[in-house]
C-alpha cells in the first residue's frame, strides 16, 4: 500500500473536521508529519485530544478544538478561534459526516425524516457552515485549500442510503461551484471520495464473515478493502503545492468499485 505521503506543508494550519474518526485521525497525523500545524475539530474531546497528544509525542503540532460542524455559530467559532490560535488559516479539511447503520437502510418512503434531517445538516450543510468563514479569511489573506470529503456513493448511488446519497452528491458539485467560484482568489477546492475504508465500524459491518466480505470485495477490482492512510496521503497532496493547478477535481479512491460492473454474470 506504499509509503506515507511526503510532501512540504510546514507551519501551514489547517482544520480537520471530524479529527477523532479513523479517517480524520489518519489525516492529521499525516498533515503533522509534513510540517503542518493541526486544529483536531469535532464532537468528542476525548477522540480529539486523543489525536493530539500522539502528534505532539512525535514532535508535531496540535490543537483541539470541539466543534458541531452542522450547528452555524460552532463553525464560525472554529474557524475564528483557528486565526486567533495561529494567526493564519491555509487549509480546510472537511471530513466530518455521519450515516445511518444497517437498521436505518430503508426505501425513501420508508425513511426516517429525523435521520435525513441529520445527515444533510452535518455531511452537506457541515460543509457549507465550516467553508464559508474559512473563506471570507482566505480571500482576504492570499487564498488557501479547501478538500471536501465526499463517498462514492457522491457519484454513484447506493440502495437504501437516500440521505447520505444526496448529501454526497451535493458535495460533489458544491465542491466544483466553489472552485469555479474561488479561483480568482487563489483558493484550490477538491473533493474525494473514498470506496470502502478499513475501520472497526466498516469491519463490523462487512468484512466480520467470509461470505459478507466475499460479497462486498466481489465489487472491487483490487480485491482489498482501503486504509485510512491512503485517503490522507490523497488530501495531504491535494493540500500542497504539488497540486497547485488542481483544482475543481474529483478524485475517486475505491479500489475501482465505480468503474463498472467487476463481477461475472
Amino acid at each position: 500500500m506504499g509509503k506515507p505521503m511526503t510532501v512540504d506543508l510546514k507551519d501551514r494550519v489547517v482544520i480537520i473536521t471530524g479529527a477523532g474518526g479513523a479517517i480524520g485521525h489518519a489525516m492529521a497525523i499525516d498533515f503533522a508529519r509534513n510540517g503542518a500545524k493541526v486544529i483536531a475539530a469535532g464532537r468528542t474531546l476525548a477522540t480529539l485530544e486523543a489525536t493530539a497528544a500522539e502528534i505532539k509525542s512525535a514532535g508535531g503540532e496540535a490543537a483541539v478544538i470541539q466543534a458541531d460542524v452542522g450547528n452555524k455559530a460552532s463553525a464560525a467559532a472554529l474557524v475564528e478561534e483557528t486565526v486567533k490560535r495561529y494567526g493564519r488559516l491555509d487549509v480546510l479539511v472537511n471530513n466530518a459526516g455521519i450515516n445511518g447503520g444497517p437498521e436505518y437502510r430503508k426505501k425513501i418512503h420508508e425513511y426516517s425524516d429525523e435521520l435525513w434531517d441529520r445527515i444533510i445538516n452535518t455531511d452537506l450543510n457541515g460543509v457549507y457552515y465550516c467553508s464559508k468563514p474559512a473563506v471570507a479569511w482566505m480571500v482576504e489573506h492570499g487564498g488557501g485549500s479547501i478538500i471536501n470529503i465526499s463517498s462514492i456513493v457522491g457519484v454513484i448511488p447506493l440502495r437504501l442510503q437516500c440521505a447520505f446519497t444526496a448529501a454526497k452528491a451535493g458535495v460533489v458539485n458544491l465542491t466544483k461551484a466553489m472552485a469555479i467560484e474561488l479561483a480568482e482568489h487563489k483558493i484550490r477546492v477538491n473533493v474525494i471520495c473514498p470506496g470502502s475504508i478499513m475501520n472497526e465500524g466498516v469491519k463490523e459491518l462487512f468484512y466480520n464473515d467470509k461470505e459478507r466480505t466475499e460479497r462486498i470485495l466481489s465489487h472491487i477490482p483490487m480485491y482489498r478493502p482501503g486504509v485510512p492512510e491512503e485517503i490522507s496521503s490523497l488530501t495531504c497532496f491535494l493540500a500542497s503545492d504539488d497540486a497547485s493547478y488542481i483544482t475543481g477535481s474529483v478524485n475517486i479512491a475505491d479500489g475501482g468499485w465505480t468503474c463498472g460492473y467487476a463481477r461475472d454474470f
